[in-house]
């Protein structure tokens, strides 16, 4: 699908479900990563994620675009546009758009090192996500010295 026939269909969706015309422009933005689609305030365009066309098909991305037009439009006619407004969640409804879009496939999660520090002189356990240096910083109980113990992945 390229940028005209997104318009088009855009374009399409507003008249036939809202019974409004859409004045502004429809495109895929290549940088938006977790959202479905994003409608901007300023500019009243309306930008897409093309991976969820790509991985879910056209029905997705006609269930985005219905939710993005919901903002466009409310936020035209002064009325509450926001997620958490009851004339948004009331619109969502009546066209029957998703609330949230479909999730895509996270990259898998880097694996986590958990650092145990201990104190020498009162025994209390650190545990730290981030390495700490121990010549510079001392126990917060007793301002003892700190021992590197263990660093485990998770």
């Amino acid at each position: 699908m390229n940028q005209t026939q997104l318009q088009a269909l855009v374009e399409q969706i507003s008249i036939n479900t809202f019974g409004k015309p859409f004045r502004h422009t429809a495109s895929f933005n290549p940088r938006l990563r977790t959202v479905g689609g994003r409608y901007v305030l300023q500019t009243h365009n309306i930008e897409l994620n093309k991976k969820h066309y790509e991985l879910f098909g056209e029905e997705e991305l006609i269930g985005i675009i219905k939710h993005e037009l919901c903002h466009y439009h409310l936020h035209l006619e002064g009325k509450g546009y926001r997620h958490r407004d009851r004339d948004f969640r009331e619109l969502l409804k009546q066209v029957g758009a998703p609330r949230y879009c479909r999730p895509l496939e996270q990259k898998a999660e880097t694996q986590k090192t958990i650092h145990t520090y201990m104190c020498t002189s009162c025994g209390l356990a650190y545990r730290r996500k981030r390495r700490i240096n121990v010549d510079r910083y001392v126990c917060g109980r007793c301002r003892g010295k700190l021992k590197l113990i263990s660093s485990q992945r998770q």
